[in-house]
């Protein structure tokens, strides 16, 4: 299953704001606290997160191709996949890919792609 959003804002600025550990408590609405020790994540990064009801779970970045995709792993169990598809120069596709199963937190993706719009597309952040 697939949440899709177009944005106005280059792939760089977009990818940019998506590795970003630091950013993600702003964007996700899962995600409340990120330990890790590297702040832009890359393939192979561990860290953990403190998830929306207070309890920390492990990640791992499993897939990592620059400007491209990354997934992880969190508790052990594949997460959320992000996917993104350059347009043009200054427009992209971002995709957030997750199973079947998880329907109902498409809801939570589209929140989270309409947050990554807004810091991506704002020239001040």
């Amino acid at each position: 299953m697939q949440v899709t959003r177009l944005i106005n804002a280059s792939a760089e600025r977009v990818w940019e704001v998506l590795i970003d550990t630091q950013l993600w408590p702003v964007w996700g609405p899962s995600v409340q606290q990120v330990d890790c020790a590297q702040r832009y994540i890359s393939a192979g990064v561990s860290g953990r997160i403190k998830t929306a009801i207070g309890l920390w779970a492990d990640f791992k970045i499993t897939e990592y191709d620059q400007l491209s995709y990354w997934g992880w792993k969190v508790a052990g169990v594949p997460a959320t996949g992000h996917r993104l598809r350059r347009l043009n120069g200054k427009s992209c596709e971002l995709i957030f890919e997750l199973p079947f199963v998880a329907f109902p937190y498409a809801l939570i993706c589209r929140q989270a792609l309409n947050k990554i719009a807004r810091l991506a597309e704002d020239t001040n952040v």
